[in-house]
């Protein structure tokens, strides 16, 4: 009995040691200008999928160096998502007409803005490294987040006014935001799942 409560413990040690590794490095120590660069950090994936942010920022105290660079980051991300919102408020106008419309160019615009402030909420951490140099601390962050989350955000937005909604129903815009939001929701249900 003494043996299968040992082998037991052990097995759950080495299941939690395996089954919880994550993309998180710790804390490294490095010489002053030899700062080893993250590969990730000096090219960011790119997916068709997921926005990603790299960003760097460094402190005195290790927690602050790496709210710096997580808020970076996510201020990118924002940026992205701004910059999407343009080019499809573009998409609309050609498509739609909405720009010719004072009114729905107000409801779509404050859609965007609604969409883009609230975007860093659905971001995560998808790799971190920290380095110690002397008495400071060096942090390295991507974050990713999901197109299909910013699509589902803007979908819910639109839904809201009507008249906007009414007029983008049949658009072709619409129809590969709902696609995106619809992929992206069944992704997050196969990752509940799992």
């Amino acid at each position: 009995m003494k043996h299968f409560l040992s082998l037991t413990l052990l097995l759950a040690l080495l299941a939690s040691f395996f089954g919880c590794s994550s993309s998180t490095k710790g804390l490294q120590t490095a010489s002053e200008g030899d700062i080893p660069i993250p590969i990730w950090y000096k090219n960011p994936p790119k997916a068709e999928d997921y926005l990603y942010a790299a960003y760097k920022a460094d402190s005195k105290d290790m927690q602050i160096a790496v709210d710096k660079a997580l808020l970076g980051a996510r201020k990118e991300i924002g940026l992205q998502i701004e910059f999407r919102m343009n080019a499809l408020q573009q998409r609309v106008d050609e498509e739609v007409g909405i720009g010719k419309d004072a009114q729905l160019l107000q409801l779509f615009t404050q859609a965007s803005e609604i969409v883009v402030s609230t975007s860093i909420s659905g971001s995560r951490i998808k790799e971190q490294e920290i380095f110690k140099v002397g008495d400071s601390y060096y942090a390295f962050v991507l974050v990713e987040y999901p197109i299909g989350a910013a699509n589902q955000a803007f979908l819910e937005q639109l839904k809201r006014s009507e008249q906007l909604y009414t007029r983008l129903r049949s658009s072709q815009i619409l129809k590969e935001l709902n696609e995106k939001a619809e992929k992206y929701e069944k992704e997050k249900q196969e990752q509940w799942n799992k």
